[in-house]
């Protein structure tokens, strides 16, 4: 099991201040991506894992860009913590979490149960589970698994549904949501 670590706003602390206000001030959205654009000029990821015991809370995006060293750190984190293969994980899909968080106005972080599966995982899970699809987003690093503590599957759906940007599926058995910037579908109950 890798040790606690915890990737902190490192370069971004200088915007610290600016961020934690613009943050609480992003306006409602209800489309990922038309919304984030006009989010405070910032868009923030806050997850643990209960597998690795690690947790990030950060700054990805500022004033339209990107920040790729944060995006390496979330790859990392997203990884698949079987193999500790890594794959670069597509923002977009960390755009759709962002906003699904910001619509629930919860400050609670996401628990990530799945991120970045590798086919050997995939495979694996697949073998476990008709619920595992064969061509899974989450081999892309397309997608992840989540649950909030505060929220119930039906509330983590519907926010992330709102956001009419990509696939959501409810696992209420499980107690967790897939999100993943694929086609916009759904399914689960």
């Amino acid at each position: 099991m890798a040790e606690n670590t915890t990737f902190g706003v490192t370069r971004r602390g200088l915007l610290g201040a600016f961020a934690a206000t613009a943050v609480v001030a992003a306006p409602t959205y209800s489309n990922a991506f038309g919304l984030l654009k006009g989010a405070g000029d910032i868009r923030r990821i806050r997850m643990y894992s209960g597998r690795t015991g690690e947790s990030i809370d950060t700054i990805y995006w500022i004033e339209g860009e990107y920040i790729p060293e944060v995006l390496k750190e979330v790859n990392h984190f997203m990884r698949d913590w079987r193999t500790d293969d890594t794959v670069k994980m597509d923002p977009r899909n960390l755009d759709i979490m962002a906003a699904a968080h910001r619509l629930m106005d919860v400050s609670e972080p996401y628990m990530l149960l799945s991120g970045y599966r590798s086919p050997r995982t995939n495979a694996m899970l697949r073998s476990q589970s008709r619920g595992v699809a064969k061509n899974s987003l989450h081999m892309k690093g397309q997608a992840a698994d989540l649950r909030l503590k505060s929220r119930s599957v039906g509330q983590m759906a519907k926010a992330a549904s709102a956001c009419a940007s990509g696939g959501v599926g409810r696992y209420s058995r499980s107690n967790f949501v897939h999100m993943d910037c694929g086609p916009v579908r759904t399914w689960g109950g």
